[in-house]
């Protein structure tokens, strides 16, 4: 699947004749070397020179051959969104979209292409590492990685340029990453549930091989610990950020600790999924179990009742992703950028 940006088209009128480079030099009154010292963004050209080639460009209605360029720049002016994740959760995760949305309009503002790409099976990680490593792309924004996934060690040593969304448990040093304070937002999370009078608090966990399902539960233990409670084990269940897995994980903290009385779930997913197990069980929300979410997706503000949640600035991530990752292709270091979470209360846990 593949999102090109609106180019413009490549002739005008019947019959005229394409516009090219030196045409524009020519209108410019500068050299055809200036007209693409412009064109390929170099440095040592004279504001005025840039105004002059800009301005002719508008006049003679010249748009760049790709091709041409890509041959010349060796870039593709193509960036992956590569997914390791199952292809429905890119429809079912309502993250995952508003990734995608936020990466696709920044991508657009640099007039480079989009290629969604998916890589969950040991098949689509051949076609896709072959693919990548080809040079048909000049990066890669990896969305949820899992640290023992191969395909990860593959594209490093490949030299593929990549910038993750979250840190990469094992490449911190390798791949840049963009991440959002997970520690910091599940510790907030559960501060609110103990100043709420909470004592008996689980959690639903994120997978413990991606960086935010561990540091969302280290916030969790955290929080716990400073607070003088003991992290048990028992009110600790593991899911997959799907709603399957906080339905299950719900039944499962009813038959482990029915005394609990309030959940913090790693996702908003999660979170929902708990709120009709909890309704079956007799169990009111917030009166005997209170809810804490994280994401703020869509979702969280259409539950019944809605969600308390951490919110995920997955439209900043998005922005820094891309951001990064130009840098990343220019050959500079790499690089991990935190970006702080808020709490939002809604009436799962009101104030």
């Amino acid at each position: 699947m593949t999102m090109i940006p609106n180019v413009s088209p490549s002739t005008g009128q019947a019959g005229r004749k394409r516009p090219t480079i030196r045409d524009v030099a020519r209108e410019a009154g500068v050299s055809y070397a200036t007209v693409s010292r412009v064109l390929n963004g170099r440095d040592w050209v004279s504001p005025e020179a840039v105004r002059a080639v800009n301005d002719a460009i508008s006049r003679t209605g010249y748009t760049t051959n790709q091709h041409a360029r890509s041959l010349a720049t060796g870039r593709s002016g193509s960036i992956a969104f590569l997914l390791t994740e199952p292809q429905h959760l890119l429809f079912e995760d309502p993250n995952f979209s508003v990734l995608l949305r936020g990466v696709a309009q920044a991508l657009s503002d640099r007039e480079l292409t989009l290629i969604l790409m998916i890589a969950s099976t040991p098949e689509e990680r051949n076609r896709t590492l072959a693919y990548l490593s080809g040079g048909h792309v000049d990066g890669v924004l990896l969305v949820s990685p899992h640290s023992g996934d191969p395909l990860l060690k593959q594209l490093v040593q490949a030299e593929v340029p990549i910038v993750a969304c979250g840190q990469v448990l094992g490449f911190e040093d390798s791949i840049s990453s963009v991440s959002a304070d997970d520690w910091g937002g599940a510790r907030t999370a559960v501060e609110h549930l103990l100043a709420a009078g909470c004592r008996r608090i689980a959690t639903i966990t994120g997978p413990q091989d991606t960086f935010g399902g561990v540091f969302r539960l280290r916030g969790y233990s955290d929080a716990l610990t400073a607070a003088g409670i003991a992290v048990d084990p028992d009110y600790i269940v593991h899911g997959d950020w799907s709603r399957e897995s906080g339905a299950a994980g719900m039944r499962a903290l009813l038959d482990r600790v029915p005394e609990v009385d309030a959940v913090f779930a790693a996702s908003d997913a999660m979170a929902a999924a708990t709120l009709p197990v909890l309704r079956e069980a007799g169990r009111d929300v917030p009166g005997d179990v209170r809810i804490v979410g994280f994401d703020d997706s869509g979702l969280a503000a259409t539950t019944e009742p809605p969600l308390t949640t951490v919110r995920h600035p997955l439209e900043r991530i998005s922005e820094e992703m891309v951001r990064l990752l130009t840098d990343v292709i220019a050959g500079r270091t790499p690089l991990s950028i935190t970006v702080p979470t808020s709490l939002v209360i809604r009436s799962s846990s009101p104030a």
